[in-house]
């Protein structure tokens, strides 16, 4: 069963530019090498512009498990991770 992920990341202030060239490098990364992720998205709130929103999904668990463990994943979520104001925010979802 596909495995839905959606993540609620919030940037600092001034830090935009450089989490969205990030954000671009890893999706890139994802589509170009992880043929069972269905697809990877980052996507920029309307209503607040520090606020991003990825969704993601994986033909399963095991899919999902193994994108975690890329060294482009490790390496470029930490850069992420210091332009954040918080740890992203996850919920699960299973396709319907």
């Amino acid at each position: 069963m596909p495995l839905g992920v959606i993540a609620i990341l919030k940037v600092a202030e001034g830090r935009n530019e450089e989490f969205e060239q990030l954000a671009a490098q890893l999706a890139t990364k994802v589509i170009k090498n992880e043929s069972k992720c269905n697809f990877y998205q980052f996507n920029k709130s309307r209503e607040d512009g520090q606020t991003y929103i990825a969704m993601e999904q994986y033909v399963d668990q095991h899919a999902f498990d193994a994108h975690g463990k890329t060294d482009y994943f490790r390496s470029l979520s930490k850069a992420m991770g210091a332009c954040m104001t918080a740890p992203p925010k996850i919920e699960f979802v299973d396709s319907i």
